[in-house]
């Protein structure tokens, strides 16, 4: 079959380094055919970073083994069931896939047919920006448009939308993710209602997968204008009802471009939650989130002290103290975007990023050696001293410590 090609891809440096140049080569030797497919296509033709290298090849699994064999170069079979080889170049990761039909899907997995014909292959994908091949030297194979999408920032299904959600419904969530990043305009009018009819579905997935699509979607910049189209397609409701405060999660996205810099996914989530710390345990076990995951978003949905813009310096220095500088400007962050009062919050970032919290000068054979024996009493008198060390704003030394201690805290027997 004679195909035609659609255009040229600007060599990357990806593309043109020795690990990727001696894996393509081994894979197209002796009339071998391989293409760069997905993510990385994509991402540099809209200019961004590159992260995963996908190759598309016509060779069989078996072909694809018995060359990275010859040429001793490292691989994983962990995906062949669906023609997925995964490589290890030097060091470097590639995923080699061959060519497929899908004729039976259920979710992420599928029945599949192995096939050397290019356009079969776009035909199973999900979208027409992520159906689009390169070669090495940087002709493109685009049969569904997606280099003209990619350019008006259209996100479309690869054929029939609800073909497509109906085969894995992660598309649906999947189809904001990308629009979120690479839209522009109002989003496709036949995907969105196929979503929206589906959207009852989402529950079926894992909470993994969920997670996943939901922080992928809230790096965007654009997450909170998307989160809002959500909300108003009934998809949101499925999923995460709890998630629904925009107007802070807008405000957030603005603060954080001047003041932070990072689109910090995990508290751009907190800014669109209301819920109490039980709610929170709930949520967090809904989206499998990791302990430390959990903590960090329990911690600025419900932190244990009151922050508002009113907290003062000596406030956002106790924060510091107990919760570590990058927490505690999260939370002066959503707390200003909570409440929209943004005027006096510079100078409490800039203490929370300045300030270098020292170390508590007490321990505990400190106030053993007072009299104190081992046990409760300890703990309960380090704490004490502690707290008003915090309250004199961390300045009294270890000399001035230990006097309150002899002074204040003088075992009962000894007085």
């Amino acid at each position: 079959m004679v195909e035609s090609f659609s255009g040229k891809l600007s060599l990357r440096a990806w593309m043109v380094v020795p690990e990727t140049q001696k894996l393509m080569k081994v894979l197209l030797e002796d009339g071998g055919d391989a293409r760069f497919v997905g993510g990385c296509v994509r991402d540099t033709l809209a200019n961004r970073k590159e992260l995963d290298i996908d190759i598309a090849t016509t060779l069989i699994p078996q072909q694809v083994i018995e060359r990275l064999k010859h040429h001793k170069i490292p691989f994983s079979t962990i995906g062949l069931k669906h023609g997925t080889i995964k490589a290890i170049v030097d060091g470097k990761p590639f995923e080699i896939t061959t060519l497929r039909l899908d004729v039976l899907t259920f979710g992420r997995h599928a029945d599949v047919k192995f096939t050397d014909d290019w356009k079969t292959d776009a035909s199973r994908r999900d979208f027409t920006i992520n159906a689009i091949f390169a070669t090495l030297d940087g002709n493109l194979y685009d049969p569904f448009g997606g280099v003209e999408d990619l350019r008006l920032g259209r996100v479309r299904f690869v054929g029939d939308p609800e073909k497509r959600i109906n085969e894995d419904i992660l598309r649906i969530l999947r189809f904001f993710r990308f629009y979120a990043h690479f839209g522009r305009g109002l989003p496709d009018d036949a995907a969105l209602r196929a979503c929206s009819a589906a959207a009852g579905q989402i529950p079926k997935l894992s909470a993994e997968r969920i997670c996943h699509e939901i922080m992928k979607l809230l790096e965007s910049d654009r997450c909170a204008e998307v989160w809002r189209i959500m909300l108003r397609s009934g998809i949101v409701e499925h999923f995460m009802p709890e998630a629904t405060n925009v107007e802070t999660l807008e405000n957030l996205v603005r603060l954080e471009s001047s003041y932070d810099g990072d689109a910090y996914a995990l508290r751009r989530f907190a800014a669109l939650i209301d819920a109490t710390p039980k709610g929170m345990k709930n949520i967090s076990q809904a989206l499998r989130l990791s302990k430390n995951q959990a903590s960090q978003l329990n911690k600025m949905v419900n932190p244990e002290v009151s922050v508002s813009m009113d907290i003062g310096e000596g406030g956002v220095r106790k924060l510091v103290y107990h919760y570590g500088n990058d927490m505690a400007r999260s939370l002066l962050l959503l707390a200003a975007a909570r409440s929209g009062d943004e005027e006096r919050l510079s100078p409490l970032y800039q203490t929370a990023t300045s300030f270098r919290a020292t170390r508590f000068p007490l321990l505990g054979d400190d106030v053993l050696a007072i009299g104190y024996e081992s046990g409760s009493e300890v703990g309960r008198v380090l704490d004490a001293i502690e707290s008003w060390w915090i309250a004199e704003d961390f300045k009294p030394r270890r000399t001035e410590c230990l006097k309150k201690l002899k002074t204040d805290f003088k075992p009962k027997a000894n007085k």
